[in-house]
């Protein structure tokens, strides 16, 4: 089932809406089988004669000796490389955010947020490509998914997100809850239910009585209101939408391709700040 959920990047070939918050979502289409191109097998290496190979004792040894390092020399972390592409532009690749504030406390990292919604097709579809993107990204980026509690059916989602997040489940469960609400269909994009909700969450590691409290407590009240406010503060009406440091939000509309492009020049346009 993963593997059909990873198949959803290959239909963004056009451009693709998001998700608003006044529109109920359609269920996402079952993503097409595509077959695979077969491997091609590597040439094959004719065989070197052995009495023609050169000394490699003797040829190395030179370049050793003048690579030779100190056990204890501090090792050097190479240089994220440059994003591709031109400058994304103000008004069109991005909106700068007045007096933005990021969503967490940056702790010398880079922050890039997500806000997102488990009943909406765009984030599904999403999804896939950018956790690829984000495991790709060097260790000042944090990538951080905030769930849209833009109300009606979009809040019992929200709440069950932010219950995982304080259960240490959202790393097991991610994925899997896209793929039942959108591939599966075992939970309903509307009227879903906190038992209906804990049930799926029961299959992975916890009571579903346990987990549908949980999406009514105090904590969980916390972190819908906090995001509210951060996401009121962004100007973000649809998703996925991506912020970067609390201070840029990359315009939707296009490919994904080119949103995660633009949150690349916008990190290291960030990063290029903090340097001294």
């Amino acid at each position: 089932m993963n593997q059909r959920l990873g198949l959803l990047p290959l239909l963004l070939t056009v451009l693709l809406a998001a998700c608003s918050q006044n529109d109920a979502p359609a269920d996402a289409a079952p993503p097409p089988t595509t077959a695979q191109p077969a491997p091609t097998d590597a040439d094959a290496a004719a065989p070197a004669d052995a009495d023609a190979a050169p000394d490699a004792s003797t040829d190395a040894a030179p370049a050793a000796e003048a690579a030779d390092v100190p056990d204890d020399a501090p090792a050097v972390a190479a240089a994220p490389p440059a994003p591709q592409g031109p400058e994304p532009q103000p008004g069109t690749d991005y909106v700068e955010i007045p007096n933005g504030q990021p969503y967490q406390p940056l702790n010398g990292q880079i922050e890039v947020v997500e806000v997102f919604g488990y009943t909406c097709p765009a984030c599904a579809q999403f999804e896939p490509l950018l956790s690829a993107w984000k495991r790709r990204q060097p260790a000042d980026v944090r990538v951080t998914a905030v769930a849209a509690p833009f109300g009606g059916y979009w809040m019992p989602y929200a709440r069950a997100y932010f219950a995982a997040e304080s259960m240490g489940l959202v790393d097991k469960t991610h994925q899997a809850m896209f793929e039942a609400v959108h591939v599966q269909r075992s939970l309903p994009v509307q009227d879903a239910t906190p038992e209906a909700i804990g049930g799926f969450y029961a299959q992975h590691g916890t009571d579903a009585g346990k987990f549908a409290s949980t999406m009514q407590s105090f904590a969980v009240n916390g972190k819908l209101k906090r995001a509210e406010q951060f996401i009121a503060r962004a100007g973000v009406d649809s998703t996925p939408t991506l912020i970067v440091n609390g201070k840029y939000r990359v315009t939707s509309g296009r490919s994904y391709e080119q949103v995660l492009n633009t949150a690349e020049h916008l990190i290291a346009r960030e990063r290029a700040a903090q340097q001294p």
